[in-house]
């Protein structure tokens, strides 16, 4: 962090992602939220908040190598049961589907009002998306909910613009980006660590038991969760790059 950016953001803190009431984490796909936020969710719905999800696309190629019996609707179809029930896992029953094809087979402006519709009918306080801003990340679906995301968190106590996208105005105050490489506040998670695992790992069709892929997954999230939880002085946490209404429009520096 660059001093200007530290004393912009004592000037003007993001605001306290906990101290909130109404959460909705947008994923880009069935299996999003949980990994790059999972134990967030999770002990915000133990602490009685309201908390819902809405996953954008369906995940249809989900599958690196689909097996030639495995159509791709077959597979959303599987992939919305996975989400379901790793939702619920997580003590989050309230779980929205977009339904958009996986891959970036949607225009742009479907996907904005689709969010922004679900935006208006639950009024959350925070939206929770993927940060767009990160220079590796190269799946559209990322890119674009976070870009979303990003648009909508701003205009959506808009009553006129929010009305141009089909949907009703909601007074969001900030947003966090999960999978950040910058982050700025950390949630402390330890006793919801391993809820998180298990909730990843009811995608099945992306982590089959004792696979590869999980193994790799579990442990860079252990890893990061560590590092980060050394943040908080404590075992386990997960970060992300917040902003609220004050910097969301014209301080460069702020959530840096």
């Amino acid at each position: 962090m660059s001093i200007l950016s530290f004393v912009v953001n004592k000037a003007a803190p993001p605001p306290k992602i906990e101290d909130y009431t109404r959460f909705l984490f947008l994923g880009p796909h069935p299996d999003d939220i949980e990994i790059g936020a999972g134990g967030t969710a999770a002990k915000l719905a133990a602490a009685g908040k309201q908390v819902s999800f809405l996953i954008c696309t369906d995940g249809r190629y989900g599958l690196d190598y689909m097996p030639e019996d495995m159509r791709p609707e077959a597979l959303a179809l599987i992939r919305k049961e996975e989400s379901i029930g790793a939702a619920t896992k997580l003590g989050v029953r309230d779980v929205h589907f977009l339904g958009l094809q996986d891959g970036g087979g949607y225009e742009r402006e479907e996907l904005i009002c689709g969010i922004a519709r679900v935006i208006g009918e639950l009024e959350p306080e925070v939206i929770f998306a993927p940060d767009p801003c990160v220079d590796s990340e190269c799946h559209a679906d990322h890119l674009n909910t976070g870009e979303a995301a990003r648009r909508l968190a701003f205009f959506a106590p808009f009553a006129q613009i929010m009305a141009s996208y089909g949907a009703k105005s909601a007074d969001v105050q900030a947003i966090a980006y999960y999978m950040t490489a910058k982050p700025n506040q950390y949630i402390e998670t330890g006793r919801f660590r391993a809820v998180q695992a298990e909730s990843i790992r009811r995608h099945r069709s992306q982590f089959p038991e004792n696979s590869e892929a999980w193994q790799q997954l579990d442990l860079y999230l252990r890893l990061r969760s560590t590092f980060f939880g050394l943040r908080r002085l404590k075992c386990h946490a997960e970060g992300f790059r917040v902003l609220g209404r004050t910097q969301m429009h014209c301080l460069p520096e702020a959530g840096l």
